[in-house]
């Protein structure tokens, strides 16, 4: 007999409960991977290696130590002939010292620059030594080539301008003041008159290995050239007014090189242009 009156009973027995299903198993901790971030560690080495650069450095103190040597021998020489050679300096014109310290800064100008012209050779060699390393095959090849020529032009431009613009501009000038001034010229106006009129010579008489180098890295062509002669004219009338004596004699000599100059360095692009076509057909 159902104690609970066939099933209508209000509560159940924990036995007739039915049985809920089992809790599902709680799902197992996922592993959020940890992703290893490596630091990117700058590399606390310098572009240019510190040894490298200290040999460079050492390289380049050797090379002054060199050059300042040459030079300061050469000064001494050319310092203690002073009088053997300096009728050639002042070609016999009277000059005037307007002081006692004058005498002295004279001499010590001309024999600085003598002595620089003459230990320019191998201050050249000197720089060459330093900086053929670093260059490119093509930049190499190059300045070995034309170094030599690069320091005959420069006498040639010195030369030319000690034996044709100095004499002739001296002359011209000198002529204008005597007609209405009794003319003297003091050492130091001679001494910066002589070195105005050689120096920045031997600098321009350069242009036809410069033009050639721009070439050979591609910067310059025959046809740039020709397409900025007028413009060129005319900054080398502008230079050549800047570097000589305000006379139109001077301004003259120096502008006519300098065409002359001009118009060879396009001849010289234009035939390596033809041999560098010539080479790759």
């Amino acid at each position: 007999m159902d104690p609970y009156e066939d099933g209508k009973r209000k509560y159940l027995s924990p036995l007739d409960k039915p049985q809920a299903e089992p809790p599902a198993p709680m799902e197992a901790l996922i592993e959020i991977p940890v992703v290893a971030i490596e630091e990117d560690h700058v590399s606390a080495e310098p572009l240019i290696p510190v040894t490298s650069l200290l040999e460079h450095l050492t390289d380049l103190r050797k090379q002054i130590i060199k050059g300042l040597t040459v030079f300061i021998l050469f000064f001494i020489v050319v310092f203690s002939t002073i009088n053997i050679w300096f009728p050639f300096i002042t070609r016999g014109h009277s000059l005037v010292i307007l002081g006692p310290l004058e005498v002295v800064k004279f001499y010590m100008t001309i024999s600085t620059t003598l002595a620089f012209g003459l230990a320019m050779p191998f201050l050249v060699h000197f720089l060459w030594s330093f900086i053929k390393p670093g260059l490119k095959e093509e930049e190499s090849r190059f300045l070995g080539l034309y170094a030599p020529i690069m320091l005959i032009l420069f006498l040639v431009g010195i030369a030319f301008g000690y034996f044709v613009v100095n004499p002739l501009s001296y002359t011209f000038l000198v002529s204008v003041g005597a007609t209405n001034f009794d003319v003297m010229v003091s050492a130091n106006e001679y001494m910066h008159f002589l070195i105005m009129t050689t120096v920045p010579l031997g600098l321009l008489f350069e242009l036809p290995i410069v033009a050639l180098f721009l070439s050979a890295i591609g910067v310059l062509t025959a046809e740039s050239m020709k397409k900025i002669r007028g413009w060129s004219y005319i900054a080398m009338g502008v230079g050549s007014a800047v570097i000589t004596p305000p006379d139109f004699i001077s301004q003259l000599l120096v502008l006519i090189p300098m065409i002359i100059l001009y118009e060879i360095s396009i001849y010289l692009v234009k035939r390596i242009e033809r041999k560098q076509i010539e080479s790759t057909a």
